[in-house]
C-alpha cells in the first residue's frame, strides 16, 4: 500500500467552495482502480489549509493510472483551481 500526501493550501476566502467542490471531487477517486481511501483534514492553526491523505494499491496506481485518466481531468477542474501555491504531493511506503 502506497500513502499519498500532499499539504493543500487552499486561496484565502475559498475554503467552503474548496470543500463542497472537494465533496463531489471525492467520488471521482474513489471509483478509480487501485483506490483504497481518502481522507482530508482542515488545518486547526491555518484555516485554509488542508492535509490530503490518499492510500493507493501501487504508486503507479495514483502517478498513472489516475493522473492519466479522463477522470483526473474533472478532477483538475473542480479542484486546482483553490490551491496556491500548487501542492508538492509526496508517497509514503509502510516500514515494516
Amino acid at each position: 500500500m502506497i500513502l499519498e500526501v500532499a499539504i493543500l493550501n487552499v486561496k484565502v476566502h475559498q475554503t467552503l467552495d474548496f470543500e463542497a467542490a472537494f465533496r463531489v471531487a471525492s467520488a471521482i477517486i474513489a471509483s478509480m482502480s487501485g483506490y483504497r481511501r481518502h481522507e482530508l483534514r482542515r488545518s486547526l492553526e491555518a484555516e485554509n489549509q488542508y492535509l490530503l491523505l490518499v492510500e493507493w494499491d501501487t504508486l503507479e496506481d495514483h502517478t498513472v493510472g489516475f493522473r492519466g485518466s479522463a477522470e483526473y481531468q474533472e478532477w483538475r477542474k473542480l479542484l486546482h483551481h483553490f490551491y496556491d501555491p500548487f501542492p508538492t504531493v509526496e508517497h509514503y511506503e509502510a516500514i515494516s
